[in-house]
This record gives structure tokens, sequence and C-alpha cells, in this order.
């Protein structure tokens, strides 16, 4: 093996990478600075990834509600709020198929915001002056205080463990630690 192939194998793959990637989570799950969310006043936001709010058996009405509350307070990405709504879909349409209700309770309204930076050699001496720059805006997250109902799922007594499998699994999605608690409606 020459020298120069050599170097080459040992070579990182993420040198020559040039595209841009989405940042970690961790950078927003704090709830800082002001509320951000006047979308008539600002350009170029990417649409909402969340798809559907409400899934499942719309006309039926169910006994029991099995929700999903945030223990801590965190910023919670439209991202990760789709991904754990595909995840608890996902175990409901296996164990209770026409049998469920599930509905996104909270809306994505603030607007993150990102400061892009030149990645790459010599980036260093490009974006030294630009420190605490506004940024464009990159995605959405929810505001979730401690306590708030991010989802709801509506179902039958005979559901109720298949109910909290499904957000159980959708909460492993989600940046903040939660819990889950059941309301069965009282006959009248």
């Amino acid at each position: 093996m020459t020298g120069h192939a050599r170097t080459k194998a040992l070579e990182p793959s993420w040198l020559g990478a040039t595209s841009m990637t989405r940042k970690p989570a961790r950078m927003y799950r704090k709830i800082e600075g002001q509320v951000y969310t006047r979308q008539e006043y600002m350009g170029g936001i990417p649409n909402c990834r969340v798809t559907q709010f409400d899934t499942g058996n719309l006309r039926q009405e169910f006994p029991v509600q099995v929700t999903l509350q945030i223990d801590e307070a965190a910023q919670v990405r439209d991202i990760a709020l789709e991904a754990a709504r595909i995840s608890a879909v996902r175990v409901m349409e296996k164990q209770a198929p026409n049998g469920y209700h599930l509905k996104v309770r909270r809306f994505p309204h603030q607007i993150l915001r990102e400061h892009k930076m030149a990645t790459g050699a010599g980036a260093d001496r490009i974006s030294d002056g630009m420190r605490r720059a506004f940024g464009k805006p990159v995605g959405h997250a929810v505001r979730a205080q401690i306590g708030s109902e991010l989802m709801t799922v509506y179902t039958s007594e005979d559901h109720i463990e298949d109910a909290k499998e499904a957000l159980r699994k959708a909460s492993h999605k989600l940046p903040s630690p939660s819990r889950v608690s059941i309301t069965r409606q009282v006959a009248a």
C-alpha cells in the first residue's frame, strides 16, 4: 500500500462534507428568549413537519383518555413531535385498528433560528465577526411547560395497555422526560 492510498483511507468521511446538516436537538431544547411566532413578518420559513393532528377513528366517542404529559419545560421540535406521533400510531394500528383516536394537542408555533456558519478549511477566519447574529428560520417547535399535554389517545377499556405502550414508545422520541396519565369518562 502506498503512502498516498493509506492517508486517503484513514481520512474521515466528514472532512469532505459540504452540505448543511441539521443541528443537534440539544441546541433548541431549552426555552430561552422571547417567543418568536409572527410568520407574517418573516420569509423563508420551512413548513411544519407534523402532517396530521388527528388520526385514527374520528367518528366514534371513546370512554378512556390516555395522555402524554411533559415533566420538564422544554422546546419540542416539530420533527420530534412527528416522530413521536408516527411511533404511537404504528403501535395503535397494530394493536387496535379502528379502536382509537390519537390527537396531537399542541401546535409548533415557535420559529427556530440558526446562524449558518461557514465550515471547512479557513472557516475560522471567515466567520469571526458575526457573534450573536440573528439567524435564519430553520424549523418549528412547541414551547411545552411542565404538565403540558402533548398527545392524547382516546380508546376503549380493552386497549388501555396498548395506548400506554404507544405513548411510552412515543415519549422516547421527545427531548424531555414525560409521564402517561389515564382519565376515564364518567357515565351520566
